[in-house]
């Protein structure tokens, strides 16, 4: 029996030996990530809503954790204190000005606390100071506002079918001008007219320049411009000069 004992006693030493030193590893851990160990600086917010956010969720700084939330407590029916816990050696950038807003580690990720940069002018923060915050957008917010924008979106799109179908129908101007044959062909015999119309207005132009009584006029309007050609070029010459 008492080697059966003895093979007992061992085994039931080694489970509470594993035992404990699990649990000492779970504290270090535990104390590690919400900053037991760490010396620490204690600083205050408040929300109209938190938005899921839980004791114990990270505070980031410049995108690192810098500290934990403490508490979070509900003041009145609008206002909801939350406490941070701050590692002392990061209370050196946290300034009086600096803006709290809380954010999310991805898109489904758990809360977090944001400390925005503040001025370069502006004093540290002190213990216990409270901070402004930004307060968050809600998701249902976002989906709402997406819902209504689809919904506009589907309307316009109806409205888009109705008119292409009436065009395709040839209802309408547009409608017309597309599917009706006879209206298109006036259109061209227009457009011909006019290149007709301009070709002769530049040919009767073109007579009336050597025509008698219009040929001093363009002779005048020749000579003002080789005058202000000549003058142009007078004046690079003198700028090139100096």
């Amino acid at each position: 029996m008492e080697p059966h004992s003895q093979k007992y006693k061992v085994r039931l030493g080694l489970f509470v030996a594993g035992g404990l030193a699990i649990f000492v590893l779970a504290i270090f851990i535990i104390g590690k990530q919400k900053n037991l160990f760490n010396p620490v600086f204690k600083l205050t917010t408040t929300f109209y809503s938190v938005s899921g956010l839980q004791v114990g969720n990270n505070i980031r700084f410049s995108g690192i954790n810098v500290g934990t939330v403490d508490n979070i407590h509900i003041i009145n029916d609008s206002t909801v204190r939350v406490d941070l816990m701050i590692r002392k050696e990061v209370h050196q950038f946290i300034k009086s000005d600096c803006e709290v807003a809380i954010g999310s580690e991805g898109l489904i990720g758990d809360k977090l606390l944001t400390i925005t940069q503040g001025s370069n002018d502006a004093p540290l923060a002190k213990e216990g100071q409270e901070l402004a915050s930004t307060e968050p957008v809600e998701t249902d917010a976002i989906m709402a506002s997406l819902q209504v924008t689809a919904q506009n979106a589907e309307i316009i799109t109806q409205q888009l079918a109705e008119i292409m179908t009436k065009i395709n129908k040839g209802r309408g101007t547009m409608g017309r001008l597309i599917q009706d044959t006879t209206i298109a062909e006036n259109l061209n015999q227009t457009i011909v007219n006019l290149k007709t119309s301009s070709k002769g207005l530049d040919e009767n132009m073109k007579a009336a320049k050597h025509s008698i009584l219009f040929k001093g006029y363009f002779k005048k309007k020749e000579k003002a411009a080789e005058e202000k050609k000549a003058n142009a070029a007078e004046e690079k010459a003198e700028e090139l000069k100096k």
